[in-house]
């Protein structure tokens, strides 16, 4: 709080990147925010409710991830169930799977200490599939975690899958060192083979997710293509404009043609997709 770069967009700033995106031919908005200290779940209620109100059908409100969920509730003096029950009421659809990093709190501690802890992700997950909402499930790896620990993320999240069905994808990526500050203790990046086997570890040993999602943003679209051939049956959405992942150093554009052909040239027949893979249109 304070702080000469944070700010909280007035309504209107966010209604006007939706549009822009609809105005593209996009169908649902990926939305994520910081953790603040003093908005209650009102103002979140009454911003998802302005969106259904001036959009409708037109956009699917996919937002909020785990650790903004906890938060609003901490901050509310909400129970989490109460919490994601009243965002959906008021027009959240689905939650994506950020802020898992490596569902390990030995690993949490040192790369994310005022995040929530492994826990609150699998709760956070398990109470919405449980109110009828689907989800996906991420994670980030190569910030110095072990291969049991990755291993251990593997099985939470298989093993949520097995009793809720609720996880509509799971999509790995590599850190990016450049631009953080947990960059200068990472020395290593994952390799793009490194990356590649992931891929194809979450497509044998997740058998019932369905969909696997081969990242073009952190590896890069050239190695997003051949991991297509790796597990992958996803390479997520195209990105115009926006303020995804500043400050980092992984790309952030990239024209729905050159996905199209990306996949074309994989093997593959393109097919665009909503939030919940059901395809809107095939190419």
């Amino acid at each position: 709080m304070g702080h000469a770069e944070g700010y909280v967009h007035p309504k209107q700033v966010i209604f006007d990147k939706i549009q822009e995106t609809i105005d593209l031919g996009g169908t649902g908005i990926l939305m994520q925010g910081g953790l603040h200290p003093e908005l209650k779940i009102e103002w979140y209620e009454d911003l998802l409710r302005s969106i259904k109100a001036r959009f409708g059908d037109k956009v699917w409100n996919h937002c909020f991830s785990a650790p903004e969920i906890v938060n609003i509730a901490d901050v509310s003096g909400l129970s989490l169930r109460d919490t994601i029950a009243r965002l959906r009421d008021a027009g959240l659809e689905s939650i994506p799977g950020g802020g898992a990093e490596i569902l390990d709190n030995e690993v949490r501690r040192r790369i994310s200490r005022l995040k929530s802890s492994a826990q609150d992700w699998i709760d956070v997950h398990r109470t919405a599939h449980a109110l009828g909402m689907r989800t996906t499930a991420t994670m980030m790896f190569g910030c110095g975690e072990t291969i049991e620990q990755r291993m251990n993320h593997f099985d939470i999240v298989r093993q949520i899958q097995e009793e809720t069905g609720g996880f509509t994808a799971f999509i790995p990526w590599s850190f990016q060192r450049e631009n953080t500050s947990l960059g200068k203790f990472v020395k290593e990046e994952a390799t793009g083979v490194e990356y590649l086997k992931v891929l194809a570890i979450s497509r044998i040993y997740l058998e019932n997710i369905l969909n696997i999602q081969s990242s073009w943003v952190t590896p890069g679209l050239k190695t997003c293509q051949v991991g297509l051939r790796f597990g992958g049956n996803d390479v997520g959405s195209h990105h115009d404009r926006g303020e995804r992942r500043f400050g980092r150093g992984s790309a952030s554009l990239c024209h729905r043609e050159q996905l199209r052909r990306l996949i074309r040239d994989a093997g593959f027949i393109p097919k665009q997709r909503d939030t919940l893979y059901r395809t809107y249109f095939l190419n």
